[in-house]
């Protein structure tokens, strides 16, 4: 199926969408967003893995910041590393702030490169990893058939929140606290409008006296 360039999705959303489909879309939709210590200390990560370029270790060759697409699934991104192993296999690696602990955003993330890897590619893609920063430890994800329904769908569920230009509403738990776009998205507020609608007395048209 071919896809307009509206419709195409970036790798990158996967994650913003399945950590928080509104965050996602105040980025992708509305245009917004803010920096905080989070966002700034993750993308001085990405800024040594965002150089292309080749390098080798024993049984294998790693190449830094690859572009990725994918026809069938309309996606489009990059990977921040992908080792050719001598022995045939591909692997994506990806690199994250903070300890090692499991995140389906970030598998969601990492299985979409290894469906634009086979595409490209044509070989099987089974399995990558994420490295992260503050543990030095990296955590093996294999792309079985759950996780790869999953990544189809939740691309899926991106291509018709861009195409309809809503904004989900917010989460406004405990993910909200450490937001760089909190401010923007004003969970407690919608929240706390929600809890306590404006009465509908208030809306009616004022009777005229005699």
């Amino acid at each position: 199926m071919a896809y307009s360039e509206d419709d195409v999705v970036l790798v990158s959303a996967i994650t913003q969408y399945a950590y928080c489909p509104r965050r996602c879309a105040l980025i992708h939709v509305e245009g917004e967003f803010v920096d905080n210590q989070f966002t700034l200390h993750g993308s001085s990560l990405h800024d040594r893995a965002d150089t292309p370029q080749t390098s080798h270790e024993e049984g294998k060759r790693i190449e830094h910041a690859l572009p990725l697409w994918s026809d069938r699934l309309g996606l489009v991104g990059k990977a921040d590393t992908v080792e050719f192993l001598d022995d045939g296999q591909v692997r994506p690696v990806e690199y994250k702030r903070g300890r090692r602990r499991p995140q389906r955003c970030d598998d969601l993330q990492l299985c979409a490169q290894a469906l634009c890897l086979e595409e490209m590619l044509g070989v099987p893609v089974s399995g990558g990893a994420i490295f992260y920063h503050e543990s030095r430890r990296c955590r093996e994800v294999a792309f079985d058939a759950s996780l790869r329904e999953a990544t189809v769908a939740t691309i899926g569920a991106i291509r018709d929140m861009l195409r309809s230009g809503a904004l989900p509403s917010p989460l406004n738990n405990a993910r909200c606290r450490d937001c760089s776009l909190a401010d923007a998205c004003a969970p407690d507020i919608l929240e706390n409008a929600r809890r306590s609608p404006v009465p509908a007395s208030l809306f009616r048209a004022p009777t005229e006296e005699v």
